[in-house]
């Protein structure tokens, strides 16, 4: 009687488990949600990265591109955009609660999100925070989420906070998937994202 109790409570708490998973993460499409799992078990722990490559951005009153530098630090990060988009140079940079923007020409601005700063200085904005999670091809952990895989079970599109991200392709870095090519829409905004280095690592590894 006591082993059957335990079996009854080891079942209830993978059931409770579980339904907390889904109510966060909903899962689609053609890939294996084991393989997922173990999918971001590996890319999580890389909270430490440099990315070089081109982010595009279209809205109903402007366009443009700029060439794309991104350091991240855990949760402080380092992000330059230069070209036409980046109005000749301009740095996010900092962690939430503490971000400064700089803008050739312009001077420094600080605010206490980078979504605020950008629009308040830019026009537009990034939802920077999420952005920490999307890059790696992950839903972030603090809001619901409906994920669909491919065959590889990596995402192909991802609905989060109003946002719909398309993962159109991927690169393999050191045996690890990650997105080479982001296509993002929201905000009034179509956001192209074109990777064309990466190097992610765990911090202290």
């Amino acid at each position: 009687m006591r082993f059957l109790n335990l079996v009854t409570l080891s079942v209830l708490l993978t059931l409770t488990g579980c339904s907390h998973f889904s109510s966060k993460e909903q899962l689609s499409g053609s890939g294996q949600a084991s393989s997922w799992q173990a999918h971001k078990q590996q890319i999580t722990p890389l909270d430490a990265w440099q990315i070089n490559g081109k982010l595009g951005i279209r809205s109903e009153q402007e366009s443009g591109s700029a060439i794309l530098f991104w350091l991240q630090r855990q949760d402080y990060f380092d992000i330059r955009l230069s070209g036409p988009l980046g109005q000749g140079s301009t740095r996010l940079t900092g962690r939430q609660g503490a971000v400064s923007l700089e803008i050739a020409n312009r001077g420094t601005f600080k605010a206490t999100t980078a979504e605020a700063l950008m629009q308040q200085q830019l026009g537009w904005s990034l939802p920077v925070e999420n952005l920490l999670w999307w890059v790696r091809g992950l839903p972030a952990p603090r809001s619901k989420s409906q994920a669909q895989l491919n065959n590889d079970s990596v995402l192909t599109t991802l609905k989060q906070d109003q946002w719909l991200i398309e993962y159109l392709s991927y690169r393999n870095e050191n045996g690890v998937q990650l997105p080479e090519r982001i296509k993002l829409t929201g905000a009034g905004l179509n956001i192209t994202l074109v990777i064309k280095q990466w190097q992610a690592r765990q911090l202290g590894q």
